[in-house]
């Protein structure tokens, strides 16, 4: 089911400039038993993300309302919400007077590996590189080519995730996730001040860590070597939840309990899914 400004359709202008420029910003957000998980942080993140761009917000009451029947009586599915700049001419410059567009739109839940969550992925690095911008670093925003084009350079099956270095080899994100290394007493994700989307359970698991692992959360700059270094490494976000990392391109890490302590945390507070791959 999609509903594009509040009405049941899957079409949408040619002029609308998420489509030319990708000038807009979207949520993806985890269905479980008809409710939208941590909606309340997504619409907040939305919100902000739209500020950032200088587009105007819908309504949050609204877009509630949407996302409730776009939800309703689904057990498990992937919620996704686009806002656009709306409908626009030839050039960069945006009209003042424009009207957002917004999407919010249904799509089958993954179907992940069962063990995922359990045992660990397999990841590789990627040979694409995140380019700086502190303007839109952190921002869920539509430009995703660098990431289209990390996602094409393995086969599909080839491994489950890339992890993505910025152009001076500093570890940034996994291609679809962000990544946390534990190094003794201290749990570390990359600093996301000039590229990089903040994710909604990175931003929980800073949160939460201590309380479920007794381990400093900290945002650092962190490298390639940083990874192999580490006595546990994890993925997050929305729908995938927490995913032990087991190999980076064929070599074993290791894996231990900080991952399992704060899927177990999250899925008590409803977060992620109970049976989350």
């Amino acid at each position: 089911m999609m509903l594009v400004d509040g009405r049941a359709q899957d079409r949408l202008s040619a002029r609308d400039r998420g489509l030319h420029f990708g000038d807009g910003v979207f949520e993806t957000i985890a269905v479980d038993a008809g409710r939208a998980l941590c909606l309340e942080r997504h619409l907040a993140r939305l919100a902000a993300g739209c500020a950032r761009l200088a587009i105007s917000a819908p309504e949050r009451v609204m877009l509630e309302e949407e996302c409730a029947r776009v939800c309703d009586g689904v057990e498990r599915a992937v919620l996704k919400i686009i806002i656009t700049r709306g409908v626009g001419g030839r050039g960069y410059r945006a009209d003042p007077g424009g009207v957002p567009t917004r999407i919010v739109a249904r799509y089958p839940w993954p179907q992940y590996p069962a063990d995922s969550r359990t045992d660990g992925v397999a990841v590789r690095i990627c040979s694409t590189r995140l380019g700086r911008n502190p303007r839109l670093a952190g921002v869920k925003h539509l430009n995703r080519l660098e990431q289209v084009l990390a996602r094409s350079e393995d086969a599909p099956g080839a491994c489950d995730e890339g992890l993505m270095l910025d152009d001076r080899g500093r570890l940034i994100e996994g291609i679809m996730s962000n990544v946390f290394v534990r190094r003794g007493k201290r749990l570390s994700t990359p600093d996301l001040s000039e590229c990089g989307v903040a994710g909604i359970m990175r931003e929980l698991v800073l949160e939460v860590s201590e309380q479920a692992t007794g381990l400093v959360p900290e945002i650092v700059a962190l490298g390639r070597d940083d990874l192999y270094g580490a006595e546990e490494c994890f993925l997050t976000n929305s729908i995938i939840g927490i995913w032990p990392i087991k190999t980076i391109a064929g070599q074993a890490l290791r894996t231990g309990p900080a991952a399992h302590a704060l899927q177990k945390l999250l899925t008590e507070r409803g977060a992620i899914t109970s049976d989350c791959p």
